[in-house]
């Protein structure tokens, strides 16, 4: 090397150790103060032999330095790659197979060399922001990368987080217009980010018959998220197999003869997802219980009977149980609306979760689980799935105690065996301390925002396999939408900061929900007696026959309007849809 780098360098390696060295910082360097100020994440370039390698300052001191005035400080550095090749052509490559000697020199890094390392290295890369360090240079990730291996989003609240989400989400549409993605919507926050290009579904407009969920989520619907009661549970798990078997010899018999089945012969699994109707449930325990002598016997049927029938006609239920005694195997058409197959236009669906009954919402994420990760695997991967989990901690809990093992059973499978299958797994989470740590172990590319907490930091550096694992001290000090970006997605571990999200393309929570109450909303009795026919309606009958007013009322409802949360302010859209009450 020549001229002033070679004369004048920032520093010299005075130690190397595996995947460390350490640099002395120069006190004849020639180096601006400014850049001087080298401190910790910022990288430098150790210029060897063969090839410069790629390091990250993690350490600065001046104690201990060598018994001379050359230094005035000394650095510990991370060794994070390479830069090979003609300076024509260079390419950087993770790894170091060339280790720098004691005295080699160190440069700050040049713009020149982070354009090299950030350089797309394909087109299947997204731009979703700048580095912190050197704005001018785009941060890319490599879609394949992130998704065939998962990845996860993490932050506190107030981070950016939900933004980050949408950001990511809309780039991948753009760099993957036919990858399907399904995101659970746990606040119902996202769905206006993707415009016409997903479908929104909440509890008013989709329809998961009841038959689809296997035995353990139709146990938890319906004892309501309580365990089972041993007696009832035996009784189920013979008729639910005969009623099945009934079913399909009715189809089979064209609805002539109905013969009786024998318990042995019907070939049915309690877990097999064939359609069977409630009322042949309900005959074929009524049967049992009306060929028993014992009174106390007789109460435990007469028990299931009423809990099965109490849920059936709960209107909340209504997505389930519609047309529960009609029957039909409507599995093909109720994949196909979920899973976007075909996609006609919208790749995309957003399920809202927060209209659903809370005793209900873990069997509902269990079964669409289950159901996109067994359709991936019967296909053999041929339609990729994203499968976005928003709150994850709350379906996948490191306590074994807490929610619902079915749904993180669903969950750990998609993360542990879904690539193979064409299922990608997407975690956002605000306390990955509390999530299933084998789970997010999983998700090979990270994007961890403001993490305040002590046990969420200590979870991620055990996470983080890369070299530059100090950099997570960063962690409780990132600003709004910064973020570190660790794993196979990016080149290097990297401090940047997402891009700008367009007006609406931003989460609804951060688009219009404010503190300051709106003078115009009219805050007054008419307004709450409209929020509370809103929030009656869902736990009530949708059509009273004999309700005088019913003729008054308009004919239907925007079938996929956002619904109103408590936990969520006022839009002028969502006070416009309390003007108009429910059916």
């Amino acid at each position: 090397m020549t001229g002033s780098v070679a004369v004048t360098p920032f520093g010299r390696v005075i130690l190397v150790r595996g995947s460390l060295a350490r640099i002395g910082l120069l006190a004849t360097s020639r180096t601006a103060v400014s850049e001087i100020r080298a401190t910790v994440g910022r990288f430098v370039s150790i210029r060897c032999t063969n090839s410069t390698i790629i390091a990250m300052i993690t350490e600065v001191s001046c104690e201990n330095l060598p018994a001379s005035d050359v230094y005035v400080a000394s650095a510990s550095v991370d060794l994070l790659g390479e830069i090979l090749g003609p300076s024509d052509s260079q390419k950087f490559q993770r790894g170091v197979t060339n280790y720098p000697a004691i005295g080699d020199t160190v440069d700050l890094i040049n713009h020149q060399e982070l354009r090299t390392v950030y350089a797309p290295s394909g087109s299947d890369q997204i731009n979703i922001g700048t580095l912190q360090q050197d704005p001018s240079v785009i941060a890319y990730v490599d879609i394949e990368e992130m998704l065939s291996k998962h990845f996860a989003v993490l932050g506190s609240t107030g981070v950016g987080k939900s933004t980050g989400v949408s950001l990511l989400l809309n780039e991948i549409l753009k760099s993957r217009p036919n990858l399907r993605i399904f995101l659970l919507d746990v606040h119902n926050e996202y769905g206006r980010c993707f415009g016409d290009r997903a479908l929104v579904l909440n509890p008013r407009n989709l329809k998961l018959p009841f038959w689809l969920f296997n035995f353990e989520e139709i146990v938890d619907v319906l004892f309501g998220g309580r365990p089972g009661v041993p007696e009832e549970l035996d009784i189920l798990t013979e008729v639910i197999p005969m009623a099945k078997g009934i079913y399909t010899q009715y189809q089979n018999a064209d609805r002539v003869g109905l013969k009786r089945i024998d318990a042995k012969t019907i070939g049915y699994t309690v877990d097999a997802p064939v359609p069977y109707r409630l009322v042949d449930l309900i005959s074929l325990i009524d049967d049992r219980m009306g060929k028993l002598e014992n009174r106390s016997s007789r109460i435990i049927y007469h028990k299931l009977i009423s809990r099965i029938e109490t849920v059936r006609h709960d209107p909340r239920y209504t997505f389930m149980f519609d047309n529960a005694n009609v029957g039909g195997d409507t599995m093909a058409e109720v994949i196909s609306h979920l899973f976007r197959l075909p996609a006609n236009g919208k790749p995309m669906t957003v399920m809202q979760l927060a209209g659903f009954p809370a005793e209900v919402v873990d069997s509902v994420v269990s079964v669409l689980c289950r159901m996109a990760f067994d359709f991936g695997l019967w296909s053999d991967g041929v339609s990729p799935l994203l499968f976005v989990c928003e709150e994850a901690h709350r379906y996948a809990s490191a306590d074994r105690t807490i929610g619902f093992g079915p749904t993180r059973k669903a969950v750990s499978r998609i993360a542990k065996e879904g690539r193979k299958y064409g299922v990608y797994l997407g975690l956002v989470t605000q306390r990955p301390a509390e999530l299933d740590a084998t789970i997010i172990s999983q998700c090979n590319t990270l994007f961890a925002m403001r993490l305040a907490n002590e046990r969420d930091q200590a979870l991620m550096r055990s996470a983080v396999s890369d070299a530059a694992a100090n950099l997570l001290s960063f962690v409780p000090s990132l600003g709004t939408r910064e973020v570190l970006a660790f794993g196979e997605g990016v080149a290097l571990p990297t401090r940047l900061r997402f891009k700008e999200v367009p007006a609406h393309q931003l989460p609804r929570s951060e688009a219009t929900i404010s503190t300051v109450p709106s003078v115009a909303a009219g805050h007054d009795l008419h307004f709450v007696g409209a929020v509370l026919e809103r929030w009656r309606g869902v736990t009530s009958q949708r059509d009273v026959p004999n309700d005088p007013g019913i003729s008054e009322r308009p004919a239907a409802r925007v079938a996929e309007a956002p619904m109103l949360q408590p936990s969520m302010g006022l839009d002028h859209d969502r006070f416009s849809l309390l003007k108009k009450p429910l059916r």
